[in-house]
């Protein structure tokens, strides 16, 4: 059949699940645009700015596997290009789609605006190759494989592509074949060697334990790894880019581990274990407790979306479902060979906290009993996503943390994508002021759409996490200090819709987190701390990011 390329793309852009783009209009888009208002089963959710749409991308990806933006050639590709980072050091699919000058524009190297006037087209797609699985830009002889190559990526690597759409040619008809079926299928010989290897391993192991990263999420793994603990009684434990990917009660669930960082026990029975099956775990910084992970030697058996390594030796060519599935029917009869011995997380509830004074550590303990069991629970970087990784979450909830990229801001724009992806369950947003106002103006937007979303705005004057490494009173750590409590009405809302109130002792936030809890559609609650004034833990990190960044043991520069 024929039909047009931009009717093309968005016909293949919803066979992989994509319902909803999210973007910016600018005049080299505008076509693909009016198309998109025209089709059915796809809505374009216009944003405030780039950045914060493709990060509203992101946490849409998060949610239901793979999210899609729009932008415009040079200024929207590199305002965006931060947050597509992002998605591709925490292995979210994301498909950024870039309206870029006509092709005739770019044949003739013509000066135009949205470049650097000097006739190269070939700069920004340069600066998007470092940060992508795939990247094109289409034109009417090779558009449609060339289209069919960037999302069979996009759906096996599960990592942003990036796709240049010339204006000129929105409307240009070619012949479309159905799209084809994307399979990766693993060599039937590796992987019965490989599924061996892991009998053979738990077989001889004293102390096995599952070790779970994003991998799970970005390939849909949790209803095997589950099978694979629970039938075998294998206990299991989450780096914190795996949080809530897995059943968080339970006599099996260990408890997050981070090195030196994790709660009492949980580092030494992971560490202890003589057979650590490994699902893409990677020892990042921020989750390793500072490169803290002591797991014996040969102890870890490496699980990889298209790898194994254990013992010493390496497979190619298995995927990492294909594996749990080959493992699962290899240890169907027989028994566990161990039975667990659990470590349940350690989480001390203090017995009076109205006795305490004010502050956050009375705040968190609250702000945890408000949580729902199925939240959607988004905590920025600092010292909202350390209480987060912290605190015992309900059954069923989901946490939306970028702990890797760790950009502050994140998760006010991710909440949207969230939000929209899944209308049917709450939305709770911790966030700091100062990471709050990088991306502030898209609280305009959850209010656009009446998204049913509480947001806790953390107010203590500044970056309370640069704080805790260097400069506690410096002026550098500083951020103005907004009337946040207001600024759902200066940005539109429907206040007889909206709950906006102030915390600033007990009493108050008793009374806000009652309202809220009783309210449907946005609550924007500003709660008010000293400067220093921070979760258990933050102290912590910040002397660990200082000595490994600067040497320093002070928190002050000599």
């Amino acid at each position: 059949m024929r039909g047009s390329i931009g009717s093309m793309l968005l016909d293949r852009l919803r066979h992989i699940g994509v319902s909803r783009i999210y973007g910016v209009p600018g005049d080299y888009n505008l076509e693909f645009l009016e198309l998109i208002e025209r089709t059915a089963g796809i809505e374009f959710i216009g944003t405030c700015n780039e950045l914060n749409a493709a990060y509203a991308a992101d946490g849409d990806a998060r949610m239901t596997g793979i999210g899609a933006v729009l932008v415009t050639y040079g200024v929207g590709d590199l305002s965006a290009l931060s947050a597509v980072a992002g998605a591709a050091a925490e292995g979210v699919p994301v498909v950024v789609i870039s309206g870029m000058p006509p092709l005739h524009a770019v044949h003739s190297r013509a000066l135009v605006h949205h470049t650097l006037a000097d006739g190269d087209y070939d700069n920004v797609m340069a600066c998007y190759r470092q940060f992508t699985a795939a990247s094109t830009r289409l034109q009417p002889a090779t558009a449609v494989v060339e289209t069919d190559r960037v999302l069979h990526a996009v759906q096996t690597l599960q990592r942003p592509v990036y796709i240049q759409f010339p204006s000129d040619i929105c409307y240009v008809d070619v012949d479309v074949p159905p799209p084809s079926p994307m399979s990766v299928t693993s060599d039937p010989g590796l992987l019965a060697q490989a599924a061996q290897w892991i009998v053979q391993r738990l077989a001889q192991a004293r102390q096995p334990v599952v070790l779970v990263d994003a991998m799970v999420r970005q390939y849909g793994l949790h209803d095997r790894v589950v099978r694979l603990c629970t039938q075998h009684g294998i206990p299991y434990a989450a780096l914190s880019t795996a949080r809530t990917l897995l059943p968080e009660t339970g006599p099996l669930w260990l408890g997050q581990y981070g090195g030196q960082a994790s709660a009492p026990g949980v580092a030494d029975y992971v560490n202890g274990a003589d057979c650590v099956i490994g699902l893409g775990v990677r020892f990042v910084d921020s989750t390793s407790g500072y490169f803290s992970q002591d797991l014996q030697p040969g102890a870890l058996v490496d699980i990889q979306p298209f790898s194994l390594n254990c013992d010493g030796r390496n497979l190619q060519g298995i995927t990492a479902a294909d594996l749990l599935d080959a493992a699962e029917q290899a240890l169907k009869d027989t028994p566990p060979a161990h039975p667990a011995r659990p470590v349940q997380p350690d989480h001390a509830v203090p017995a009076s906290p109205d006795a305490r004074p004010w502050g956050q550590a009375v705040f968190w303990q609250r702000a945890e009993a408000f949580l729902h069991p199925g939240d959607i629970v988004g905590a920025d970087n600092g010292s909202s996503m350390v209480a987060m990784l912290h605190a015992r979450l309900p059954a069923g909830c989901s946490l939306l943390v970028q702990p890797v990229w760790a950009a502050i801001g994140y998760s006010l724009p991710a909440s949207l994508g969230a939000c929209l992806a899944m209308p049917d369950r709450r939305h709770v947003l911790f966030i700091g002021d100062g990471s709050f106002q990088m991306t502030a103006q898209e609280l305009s937007t959850l209010l656009r759409h009446r998204c049913n979303i509480t947001i806790f705005l953390v107010n203590n004057g500044g970056y309370t996490i640069e704080r805790m490494i260097l400069g506690p009173q410096a002026v550098y750590n500083d951020v103005a200090n907004w009337n946040y409590a207001d600024l759902p009405a200066a940005m539109g809302g429907d206040m007889a819709a909206v709950l906006s109130l102030k915390a600033n002792d007990v009493s108050t936030l008793d009374k806000a987190l009652a309202q809220a809890e009783q309210h449907e559609g946005l609550a924007f609650i500003e709660v008010g701390f000293a400067p220093m004034d921070a979760p258990a833990g933050l102290a912590a990190m910040g002397q660990a990011v200082r000595r490994y960044d600067y040497g320093l043991e002070t928190p002050e520069l000599p």
